[in-house]
């Protein structure tokens, strides 16, 4: 009788996490920020009609980077969790640190219990009202949640686009800047990315209960001129 093949707990989760991150390096990156009246989600994706960025909630966005299916799922499951809750109690009761510990909770799951981890990292953005602050939470593919300061970038070369971001971020700009800052950031010094390559939405209150906004190829083009 053969024996069992053995591997150690610390290098199984070591190759999990290089597993996962290798996955979602090869994916394009995403970034969000503040600006003066509201937060702004970019990401690389020249798919119409894949979305990286959507709506998940009142005032909540989500955005996910790495394998489409892995985390378009967990945007449906986030959105039926944030609806029932929202139902079950009061609308008041569904915030993004709720909804960040509901998918950190299943990502950490997956990582240590399933037979291979998600390939993905999302984040969950809030703007701020009456009773709630401008959050920024981006959740890793082991279920860690951080609580961003001002900006974020999932995804691809992220420490460097980030490094590039903090560069020219020049904290409250207005929207039109905090766009070029974004997109000169994921392009880089040697590379311009196309307005039909870009993919633009921003969480702005505007008067009325919808505040999350998808930015067409001719606005961002007019935004970025």
């Amino acid at each position: 009788m053969s024996m069992p093949f053995y591997v150690s707990p610390e290098q199984l989760i070591k190759d999990r996490a290089e597993f996962a991150q290798k996955g979602i390096s090869r994916g394009r990156s995403l970034v969000a920020s503040c600006y003066q009246t509201g937060i702004l989600l970019v990401a690389e994706n020249p798919s119409a009609s894949l979305n990286k960025i959507s709506e998940i909630y009142d005032r909540i966005a989500f955005a996910g980077v790495g394998k489409y299916n892995e985390y378009d799922r967990l945007r449906e499951a986030g959105i039926r969790w944030a609806d029932s809750t929202g139902y079950s109690y009061s609308r008041e009761d569904v915030d993004a640190r709720a909804l960040a510990n509901y998918f950190a909770q299943y990502l950490g799951a997956t990582f240590t219990e399933g037979q291979k981890p998600l390939e993905i990292e999302i984040l969950i953005a809030q703007l701020g009202g009456r009773l709630r602050e401008t959050k920024l939470y981006h959740v890793a593919y082991e279920g860690t949640i951080n609580d961003e300061n001002r900006f974020a970038v999932l995804g691809g070369d992220a420490e460097t686009i980030k490094e590039r971001f903090a560069a020219l971020d020049e904290g409250e700009s207005d929207l039109a800047t905090c766009l070029a800052h974004a997109v000169s950031a994921l392009g880089g010094p040697d590379r311009k990315i196309e307005t039909t390559d870009l993919e633009v939405a921003v969480l702005e209150d505007r008067g009325s209960r919808r505040i999350f906004r998808r930015l067409d190829d001719d606005t961002v083009a007019s935004l970025l001129s």
